[in-house]
């Protein structure tokens, strides 16, 4: 069985005057993929970075709050992590096995952090993982533009890690 993940979309993402690239499209492009999946009656699991005191992600600050446009239904499961992978410390995994799921979409932020230890972390417990090619986004650093850092991870990605989709050709 399927299911979508989206991981991090919090609204600490676009704080403090910085703005991943092409932040806001890709926030619309999970939520056209989410109303999709929804409408399937697909599983869908949400993933919250919680950074701890003094992090804009802590729990009860504004940027711990997902998006709005992607935010949860009543009823659809929302893992809270500390760490960068989804399957560290939280029950992901054992929820994903009781729903029978066995092929992961993976959305979200950030690419070369918690998107790619949630996808090897997944690939490890032998999960089939898609990507959305564009359903995920990150920051320009000090060393690679956001761009760079998404390309490479792509090329490392696919083909032994994962399946690497536009979101608008994703089907469920």
């Amino acid at each position: 069985m399927n299911a979508l993940m989206v991981v991090d979309v919090q609204k600490a993402m676009f704080a403090s005057g910085r703005t991943p690239h092409d932040g806001l499209t890709v926030v619309a492009r999970i939520a056209q993929l989410l109303a999709r999946v929804r409408q399937s009656g697909t599983a869908v699991f949400h993933v919250q970075h919680d950074g701890g005191p003094g992090d804009e992600f802590c729990r009860g600050e504004r940027g711990f709050e997902i998006c709005d446009a992607v935010a949860p239904l009543v009823g659809e499961p929302v893992f809270v992590k500390t760490k960068r992978s989804a399957f560290a410390g939280t029950g992901l995994e054992n929820a994903l096995r009781l729903a029978g799921i066995d092929h992961i979409v993976l959305t979200g932020m950030q690419t070369e952090f918690c998107i790619n230890t949630t996808l090897l972390g997944a690939v490890d417990r032998g999960f089939r993982m898609t990507v959305a090619r564009d359903g995920h986004t990150t920051l320009d650093n000090e060393i690679l533009p956001a761009t760079k850092i998404i390309e490479l991870h792509h090329r490392v990605w696919q083909p032994k890690m994962a399946d690497l989709v536009p979101a608008a050709e994703i089907e469920f």
